[in-house]
C-alpha cells in the first residue's frame, strides 16, 4: 500500500470537523485510505453494493439510525443521504462522525453545498503522485513559493521519463508493467465511468457521444477551451458541449485552468485552458505509446504538461500554501503555463519544456510576470528534462523535472 500524503490532513480534519469528505476520481485510492483511517468500531458502508444503495435511497434517515460513526463510500450515488447526515450531525455535533468518499464533486450537486456548509471539510485525493510512488513527500511547491532554490530528487531522464509520464498515477494502471495493458485499463475505466457514474449524477440524453467528446477533449488538452469547436466535431451545440465538459470536470477527469489577471499587463487572453488530471489517461485516449512519444515531441509535450499540472495539483493538497492555480497568456502569445498565487498575493510561475535544453527565450513569459509584479514575484522556473538547476537571472531558474518529487 502506498503512503498517501493527504492522510495527515484527513486525520486532522476528523478531530475538529463533523463530516470529512475524501473527494476524487474513481480508483484513485479513496476507499483504501478511508478504511485505513477509520478508527476501531466505525461502521463501513459502500453504496456500490446494490442492497446497501437501495436501503440508503429508500429511507436515508432510517439507514443512519443508531449509527455512531461511519465511513460511507461513494456517497454521490445517493445525494438524499447527505440531507440525513446533516440532520444527524446537527443533533450530535461531535467531530469525526462521518468519513465520506465521493467520486463526483458533491458541491456541483443540487442542495448539497448549502446543506453541509460549515459541517463538512472536503479533501481532494487525486491518483498517485510520482513522489508517493517513490516514497517521497515533495517539497517542490513550498520551496518554489518561498523563493528557495529547487532541489533535485531521484533523477528520471530521457526514455525513462517518457515511460513515467505515460504511465500516469492510477494505482491499478501503475501496477501493470506494459503500455498496452495500462492502455486497456484506462479505456475500460472510461467506459465504466460513462455507464455508471454519469448516470448517477446527471440526466444525459446522448450518453453514447460522451466517449467521443472525451477523445476530442484529449486532443485539445493544454489548449484554450473552445466549446463550439469541440462540440462541432461530435454534432453537439455550444451549450450542450459545455454541460458535458462540466460533467467530466465533476468526475475529476479534466480541469479548466482559469486565466490570470493583472491590471499592469494589457491585452490579456481571458479564456481558460483545458487540462486532463492524469497523464496516463490522456496518453491512452490519444493512443500515445512510448515509441510514438519518442518520435512526436509536440504530442508528448501536451501529455507532459498534463503530467506536471496534475503533479502540482497533488502536491498542493498537502502543501502549507494551498495556492490558487491559473495560466497567463497575452495577445502576443507570450505565456506562462502555470501561475501559482498564494493567499498573501505572492506569485510564482512554471513553464514546461519537453527538452533537455533550455534557452533564454523560454523565460519570456516569466520575465514579463516578474516585471509586472515586482516584489510580489517570488520565483519563475522552466521545468526541463535535465539534471541540474541552472540560474537564468534574478529569481529565474531552469529546473529538472525530477525536482517535482524531491523532499529536500
Amino acid at each position: 500500500m502506498y503512503r498517501r500524503h493527504a492522510a495527515l490532513r484527513i486525520a486532522e480534519a476528523l478531530k475538529d470537523t463533523r463530516v470529512v469528505l475524501i473527494s476524487g476520481p474513481r480508483q484513485s485510492g479513496k476507499t483504501t485510505l478511508a478504511e485505513a483511517l477509520a478508527a476501531e468500531g466505525w461502521r463501513f458502508f459502500t453504496l456500490d453494493d446494490p442492497t446497501t444503495l437501495e436501503a440508503a435511497r429508500a429511507d436515508p434517515a432510517g439507514f443512519l439510525r443508531g449509527v455512531d460513526r461511519a465511513v460511507i463510500d461513494e456517497v454521490q450515488r445517493t445525494p438524499g443521504l447527505l440531507l440525513a447526515i446533516k440532520t444527524e450531525v446537527d443533533r450530535d455535533r461531535r467531530p469525526g462522525r462521518f468519513l465520506l468518499t465521493g467520486s463526483a464533486n458533491l458541491m456541483t450537486l443540487p442542495k448539497v453545498a448549502d446543506s453541509l456548509a460549515g459541517r463538512m471539510e472536503t479533501i481532494p485525493l487525486l491518483p498517485l503522485s510520482r513522489g508517493e510512488i517513490l516514497g517521497r513527500k515533495s517539497s517542490f511547491l513550498d520551496n518554489l513559493l518561498a523563493g528557495r532554490p529547487a532541489t533535485v530528487g531521484d533523477l528520471i531522464l530521457g526514455p525513462d521519463m517518457v515511460e513515467m509520464v505515460l504511465c500516469g498515477g492510477y494505482p491499478e494502471a501503475v501496477a501493470r508493467p506494459r503500455w498496452t495493458r495500462r492502455q486497456d485499463w484506462y479505456l475500460n475505466y472510461v467506459d465504466a465511468l460513462v455507464q455508471r457514474d454519469v448516470r448517477d449524477i446527471a440526466d444525459i440524453g446522448k450518453l453514447g457521444l460522451l466517449p467521443r467528446l472525451l477523445r476530442m477533449m484529449a486532443e485539445h488538452s493544454g489548449q484554450l477551451v473552445n466549446a463550439s469547436a469541440l462540440g462541432a466535431q461530435v454534432d453537439l451545440n455550444h451549450v450542450t458541449t459545455l454541460k458535458y465538459m462540466r460533467l467530466f470536470e465533476s468526475l475529476f477527469l479534466v480541469d479548466t485552468l482559469p486565466p490570470w489577471f493583472n491590471n499592469r499587463i494589457k491585452r490579456l487572453v481571458k479564456s481558460p485552458k483545458l487540462h486532463f488530471l492524469d497523464s496516463g489517461l490522456l496518453a491512452a485516449l490519444r493512443d500515445l505509446s512510448p515509441d510514438r512519444a519518442a518520435q512526436d515531441r509536440p504530442a508528448f509535450g501536451a501529455v507532459l504538461e498534463t503530467f506536471i499540472y496534475a503533479e502540482l495539483r497533488k502536491i498542493a493538497t498537502w502543501s502549507e500554501e494551498r495556492p490558487a492555480f491559473s495560466h497567463f497568456r497575452d495577445k502576443d502569445q507570450t505565456e506562462v503555463d502555470i501561475v501559482l498565487e498564494t493567499r498573501r498575493g505572492t506569485v510564482a510561475g512554471v513553464e514546461i519544456k519537453a527538452s533537455a535544453t533550455v534557452r533564454a527565450e523560454d523565460f519570456k513569459g516569466l520575465r514579463k510576470l516578474a516585471i509586472a509584479l515586482e516584489d510580489r514575484f517570488v520565483q519563475g522556473v522552466v521545468l526541463y528534462d535535465g539534471d541540474r538547476v541552472v540560474p537564468f537571472g534574478e529569481k529565474l531558474f531552469a529546473v529538472p523535472l525530477s525536482s517535482l518529487w524531491s523532499d529536500g
